[in-house]
Parts: C-alpha cells; sequence; structure tokens
C-alpha cells in the first residue's frame, strides 16, 4: 500500500467520512493486511508476553504512514507475544488496512457509554469494536491526571473498562504511582486503590481479558526507569493482591505489563523477571527500536 492511499483512508476518518468504515469493516479489515512474520517461541514462561505500543498524540498521517512501513518490514515477531498498537483515532483506519496483520490495533481511551447517545466527542468502545479494534488502554496516568482538567477518578477508569469487556474489547488498565508516593513507601496502597473499583465490578471470568500495566507515573517520558528488582518486587506485590483480592487462578493467569521508559536497552533485563509479562511502551514504540522490546524476551 502506498503513502497516498494510507492517506486517503486516514483523512476520511478524520472529517468523520463513512467511507472509512465501509471499507474495512471489523471483518474484512485483517483480511486485507499485510502478512506478518511468526519467529520461534521464547522461553515458556506459564503466560503469554503482551507487548503494548502507545502512540499517544503523535504522527501526522505521513509521519505514522511511514512508521507502518517500518514495522511492516522489522522482521519476525516470537510465537509466544501478543503485540498490540494503541494509536490516536484518526490514525486506526489506516493501522488496520496497512500495518502487519501479526500486531494488533487498539485505542488509548473510550467512552463510558455503552453505545451511541448525544455524547459530543467521544468514542465508544462498541464503535472501536466495529471498525476492527481488539484492546484499548484505560486508565492512563496521562488520563488519570488530566490535561488543564480534571482527570479521570478510579471508579470511572472501572466503569470504562467494564463497558469495554462487555462491548468485545480487550483492557489494558492501567495503574502506578508517583514519585512522592513511591518514596513515602505507599506504592502498594496506591495500586490496590486504583484497582479496587475494578475488582468490585468484574466478574471473575472477565478478567481473562483484562492485562494490568504498571506504569510508575515518575517513569512516564522521563528517561528514568525502575530497575529490574524494583518492577519485580512492584508486580509481585499486585500478583500477591489479586490472588488474596479476586483469586489465585486469576491471579496466576493475568498478565502485568511494565510501563516507564522501557526500551530496547532495558527491555531484557525487565522481562526476565518471572512476574514481568511484557510492556506498554511510549516513545520507544514510535521507533523500530519498538522490535528489540519485543525480541527481548526471555529465549
Amino acid at each position: 500500500m502506498t503513502n497516498e492511499s494510507l492517506m486517503i483512508a486516514t483523512t476520511a476518518a478524520a472529517v468523520g467520512a463513512g467511507v472509512a468504515y465501509l471499507a474495512l469493516g471489523s471483518k474484512s479489515a485483517k483480511a486485507g493486511r499485510p502478512k506478518g512474520s511468526a519467529g520461534p517461541s521464547g522461553k515458556d514462561e506459564g503466560r503469554r508476553y503482551l507487548i503494548g505500543g502507545n502512540w499517544k498524540c503523535n504522527g501526522t498521517v505521513e509521519e505514522n504512514a511511514e512508521r507502518v512501513k517500518v514495522f511492516n518490514e522489522a522482521g519476525f515477531i516470537p510465537a509466544n507475544v501478543d503485540v498490540v498498537i494503541c494509536v490516536p483515532y484518526i490514525h486506526i483506519p489506516m493501522c488496520l488496512e496497512g500495518l502487519r496483520d501479526d500486531i494488533e490495533v487498539g485505542a488509548q481511551d473510550c467512552s463510558k457509554e455503552a453505545s451511541n447517545g448525544a455524547f459530543t466527542g467521544e468514542v465508544g468502545s462498541h464503535q472501536l469494536k466495529n471498525i476492527g479494534c481488539t484492546w484499548v488502554i484505560i486508565g492512563h496516568s496521562e488520563r488519570r491526571e488530566g490535561f488543564g482538567m480534571a482527570g479521570e477518578p478510579s471508579d470511572l477508569c472501572a466503569t470504562k473498562a467494564k463497558v469495554a469487556l462487555d462491548n468485545g474489547l480487550k483492557v489494558m488498565f492501567a495503574i502506578g504511582e508517583k514519585k512522592e508516593e513511591r518514596e513515602k513507601g505507599v506504592t502498594m496502597d496506591v495500586c490496590a486503590k486504583q484497582l479496587e473499583p475494578l475488582v468490585a465490578i468484574l466478574k471473575k471470568e472477565e478478567w481473562a481479558n483484562i492485562a494490568i500495566a504498571y506504569e510508575p507515573v515518575w517513569a512516564i517520558g522521563t528517561g528514568l526507569t525502575a530497575t529490574p528488582a524494583m518492577a519485580q518486587d512492584t508486580h509481585a506485590g499486585i500478583r500477591k493482591w489479586i490472588s488474596e483480592k479476586v483469586s489465585p487462578e486469576v491471579a496466576k493467569a493475568v498478565r502485568i505489563q511494565y510501563g516507564g521508559s522501557m526500551k530496547g536497552a532495558n527491555a531484557k533485563d525487565l522481562l526476565a523477571q518471572p512476574d514481568i509479562d511484557g510492556g506498554l511502551i511510549g516513545g520507544a514504540s514510535l521507533k523500530a527500536d519498538f522490535f528489540n522490546v519485543i525480541n527481548g524476551i526471555p529465549k
């Protein structure tokens, strides 16, 4: 696919035209995408790895078309790794049409409303599912904090996650502490408080479609990274808390990603930890280095 055709698809979505939706369709979008390349599985740790990319509010049509091209030519993805790219809404059609078919496409947020209605500016999880998305990020710290407006409280994040699950999406549910909370020694208290409304609203079987993305706020986009030992300690604490509050079976199965300046240079050491099941990657997901993260899983 040429950059020109990618631009046409994305521009149509950006102006609200229905053409892109009709042309792609949730059933046909993946069928026409370039084929991916599966490589040998890494070490079997019992849970499949989940590497999510968060493009945040980045990229023009031309820039993201080039990223799609780079990813399509980036080589194999280990057979025991699930890869998802969560892109700005206006670039979802481009990725669903042009991105290799072994990378799933998701969104970075969705409405708490379950269906159509007078919700100006919102994008519903039912709409994301309809166009062909499979995942959505809920509760990212940048949304919990807010952009010059009130941030999203934990009960709202839980409601959004439940609605998204009901509408057929999988959810990367983000949690994490600020620097001052880490220094006070209340990291697990903060994480537990953010998870409590989700635990209260979900049925046990719904956890199969939830991944927990632990992102220490102080490490997001700062270049700072929790040491592998620090990250493992928190991941193990989260898994223990899930075992106590939900069930040991859910705790054993749920994937817990690490986010916070993970990149190719540090991914191998982080992913070697027994309770780190992948990553939610920001800046590095905009570059070919994203594939160094993907291939950083234990071999």
